[in-house]
């Protein structure tokens, strides 16, 4: 298909993605389940969800903050079970503030189940932050230090996480950086927990933190943590992962805090679209399914790719074109011509309607994918209802009107 379409994606295209390899972080199981609105799914509910991150190849999964209560160091303690026995390959990982008490949690769990765990310990870093708390740099820097070298001792992989990183000062982010490569770190996080970032804000935040490590020689990853407050939470992980990021956080639907963080589902989408994800996404409307299930959260009818209307259309010119395609027994031209997401390539498929904005092609292609004999009368029967509703006809309302039209169905 590649000389119907001039992609303009790839023009003059310079950046890191391709170059290295992007791991996805799914934070469903915690950061997304604070939503007040989202529902805690249950145990078996997140066993499943963990399966099917690791099909699609999700390189790590925040299995929760056992620090919370019993319910939630139980439920890791499972998931970390099952990852095991099952020899998946998705690492698990906790939060934990950073503290020891959160900490101590973590290692234990590791210790029962003898299966290795990340730690991501997290601190506020703004200036917004410490006014509020009354805190310093130096005292964050100390807080942090201890905690990192806690988890380290305890065997723990541990990683840090500055919150609110889109909203502090470079200086300041220098001290808490090297504090915390100094102490064990493996990993530094950069979280826009607020939803602040514009697109060249975080290339600015992920140039500096990547030259920052870069000028100290040290192996130390970068992660992006992103919400979605200004709807750019999609857009700011792709341009992370372009700029050094090779960690990227997201939760399914994109659930979470206030308007919550980045979409997993669509990041992987994207990346699979980009020709950057070799693993095989076809299950991944049964995931969003499941975790719309399982959280309690609708999905919206307009949702990129697996919400009702992603690939439905009523609309005459549309419609015909896509009607074309199929006629031809070409399914990736049908995909093509009016989609930019091929909907097979995410187990989906093109839906035509019929409704006020139908053109008659809709009708005839309707009735012939029932195995309707053609009938000009009962075509016109049904462009006439058509024409005259306010919306979609419904499939039993449609055949009610073929009936009434003396069509033998």
């Amino acid at each position: 298909m590649e000389e119907l379409i001039f992609d303009w994606n790839e023009r003059r295209r310079n950046s890191m993605l391709g170059r290295t390899k992007i791991t996805l972080v799914d934070e469903t199981l915690r950061d997304g389940v604070q939503s007040p609105t989202v529902n805690d799914p249950d145990l078996d509910q997140k066993l499943e969800l963990v399966r099917m991150m690791d099909k699609m190849g999700v390189g790590v999964v925040d299995v929760g903050l056992p620090g919370a209560g019993p319910r939630a160091k139980e439920h890791v303690l499972e998931l970390v079970k099952m990852i095991r026995d099952e020899k998946l390959s998705i690492i698990p990982n906790c939060a934990a503030r950073t503290l020891k008490a959160d900490i101590i949690p973590v290692a234990e769990v590791q210790q029962i189940t003898g299966h290795p765990i990340e730690v991501y310990t997290f601190i506020g870093s703004s200036p917004v932050r410490q006014y509020t708390e009354n805190w310093t740099v130096e005292t964050i820097a100390e807080i942090s230090r201890e905690a990192i070298a806690f988890g380290v001792a305890q065997g723990l992989t541990v990683c840090y996480v500055t919150e609110d990183t889109t909203r502090s000062r470079p200086e300041q982010l220098r001290v808490l950086f090297e504090t915390a490569i100094e102490a064990g770190a493996s990993r530094l996080v950069l979280c826009d927990t607020c939803g602040h970032a514009t697109p060249h804000g975080v290339y600015q935040l992920v140039r500096f933190a990547a030259d920052f490590v870069d000028g100290l020689g040290a192996d130390i990853g970068i992660d992006w943590h992103g919400h979605n407050d200004r709807g750019l939470a999609l857009t700011n992980a792709l341009m992370a992962a372009e700029y050094g990021a090779t960690r990227v956080h997201g939760t399914a639907l994109g659930i979470g805090e206030r308007v919550g963080n980045t979409s997993l589902d669509q990041m992987l989408v994207n990346l699979k679209l980009l020709g950057l994800w070799d693993h095989d996404l076809s299950c991944l409307g049964d995931f969003v399914r499941l975790a719309a299930k399982a959280c309690k959260v609708p999905l919206p009818y307009n949702y990129p790719v697996f919400g009702e209307d992603a690939f439905r259309t009523a609309t005459g010119v549309h419609a015909a074109a896509i009607i074309k395609a199929l006629d031809r027994g070409d399914s990736k031209l049908a995909d093509l011509v009016y989609s930019g997401v091929p909907a097979g390539q995410f187990g989906m498929e093109q839906v035509i309607e019929i409704g006020p904005m139908s053109g008659m092609s809709n009708v005839r292609y309707w009735m012939k994918r029932r195995g309707i004999a053609p009938s000009e009368g009962h075509e016109k029967a049904l462009f006439a209802a058509a024409k005259s509703s306010e919306r979609i006809l419904r499939d039993d309302e449609l055949l009610a009107v073929l009936n009434e039209a003396g069509a033998d169905v």
